[in-house]
């Protein structure tokens, strides 16, 4: 029993190798593999890629052939079983697609192909754009802002700032659209100027948009005391009645008081309080 399984093991090791040679003795060649050795799949132009194409096993010498959509690009005869280089210059839009190579011996049909591997072109971006569909705003209103590019590869990163701050997340769009974030206007203190930035996978690309500010589109009322007071007396009117006014310093977003004060004049009660009319007025400024 013990022989009989050694004549077995030893009759399909024996199947298993005629099965993986050829009609001339060569060993049948795998799929080849096609991978990157140098550069990226995602290109920017002029810049040079390497893909190296390899069969294992096989018996040398082997012929490689590299494709880019069903269209040949090169050929390179290989001696012993070292992989196939093939270094490409990315000129043009042309040169991007998928690439694909074949191992195949000399003078015989058939061949095996590799794995696809798409080589991608990369731009720059251009600068972003940031506005609203607003410019003015008041307290306690809701607000957005938007940035965009209009060129570049996908996918884009945005950052929002106001000042040197950043206010928001970083938003990577993986589609031709704008990054929005949405603000709330509390005080006067976010009247202040905006930017946005935009990068891609471009090297050393990173954009930053022009400023934008929203304008004040109500008036925020002054909280300063009064200045002081002006009083005028009126020549036809009687000389029991003064008119005081509370005067300040006049701006777009303040307000005037004004104060009528009537004493009735009694003999020996001049000063009684219970005798003092006393009417105020808030005016604001158009």
């Amino acid at each position: 029993m013990f022989f009989l399984a050694i004549l077995l093991f030893s009759y399909c090791q024996m199947s298993q190798h005629i099965q993986k040679t050829t009609a001339n003795g060569k060993e049948m060649l795998s799929n080849p593999k096609l991978v990157l050795v140098q550069g990226t799949s995602n290109v920017v132009m002029k810049q040079n890629v390497t893909l190296s194409c390899l069969s294992e096993p096989g018996s040398p010498p082997v012929r490689y052939t590299l494709f880019k959509h069903n269209q040949q690009v090169s050929a390179l005869n290989r001696s012993d079983l070292t992989p196939a280089l093939f270094t490409l210059t990315i000129s043009s839009a042309s040169d991007m697609g998928e690439y694909k190579c074949k191992a195949e011996y000399n003078n015989s049909s058939g061949g095996k192909y590799s794995n696809s591997l798409k080589i991608t072109l990369i731009e720059p971006i251009s600068k972003p754009v940031l506005s609203s569909p607003t410019s003015q705003a008041k307290k306690g209103q809701n607000v957005t802002l938007s940035c965009f590019s209009e060129n570049g590869s996908l996918p884009i990163t945005y950052l929002f700032f106001k000042g040197t701050q950043n206010i928001s997340p970083q938003k990577t769009m993986r589609k031709r659209e704008a990054a929005v974030i949405f603000l709330f206007i509390d005080s006067l203190s976010d009247f202040g100027t905006y930017k946005c930035k935009a990068n891609n996978s471009f090297p050393n690309n990173t954009k930053y948009s022009n400023g934008f500010n929203f304008t004040l589109a109500e008036k925020f009322k002054s909280t300063r005391p009064p200045i002081g007071l002006t009083s005028t007396v009126n020549a036809e009117e009687s000389e029991n009645e003064v008119i005081y006014s509370e005067i300040e310093p006049v701006k777009p977003e303040e307000y005037i008081n004004f104060c009528v004060i009537r004493r009735e004049e009694e003999k020996g009660n001049l000063e009684d309080p219970d005798l003092t009319e006393n009417t105020c007025t808030t005016k604001f400024l158009q």
